[in-house]
């Protein structure tokens, strides 16, 4: 069974990815670990590796590589597009209200909201038209997903807890 996970920055893809991957005992991949690893190999934020990734499409096209080539058997996949290129059986977009992404990403990356929410729509403006541009993929378009979840509503075991039930019904 393969589970993909989508979603705008700081939605909490990678999170719940690793708690059905670990619930469900399946391997999780991300495909935000392998571009911050690869923006890590080269020096670069991960704002300034998605900028140089715009005019460099061969490195997302790199990512969407790995990220199929990991996919197999049981797993869990989170990535933005990862919804859009695995043949997988439950495909979930997550979401949440700007003000709740930046206040995350503002503990995570320990910047100020102002500048977390900045850096949350440059980035999101750049990967749209990276994505229109590679793929023909508009990331408004929520028709391939089964579920989609507002994770302000939710905390972690209550998202959790309802993504299983529609595991368990597959």
């Amino acid at each position: 069974m393969i589970i993909t996970i989508g979603g705008s920055i700081c939605s909490g893809k990678t999170t719940l990815a690793r708690k059905l991957a670990e619930k469900f005992n399946m391997k999780h991949i991300s495909a935000g670990r392998i571009m911050r690893e690869m923006a890590k190999e080269n020096g670069m934020s991960l704002l300034e590796f998605s900028k140089y990734v715009e005019s460099n499409p061969d490195v997302d096209l790199e990512i969407d590589k790995k990220q199929k080539e990991l996919a197999k058997g049981n797993c869990v996949v989170d990535g933005r597009l990862s919804g859009h290129f695995l043949d997988s059986d439950l495909k979930i977009w997550l979401n949440a209200p700007p003000n709740v992404r930046a206040e995350r990403l503002s503990e995570r990356d320990k910047k100020s909201e102002g500048d977390a929410k900045k850096c949350i729509i440059e980035r999101e403006d750049s990967e749209r038209k990276m994505y229109m541009k590679l793929y023909g993929i508009d990331l408004k378009d929520m028709s391939v997903y089964d579920l989609i979840m507002n994770t302000a509503k939710f905390d972690i075991k209550n998202m959790t807890e309802l993504v299983s039930i529609a595991i368990k019904n597959i």
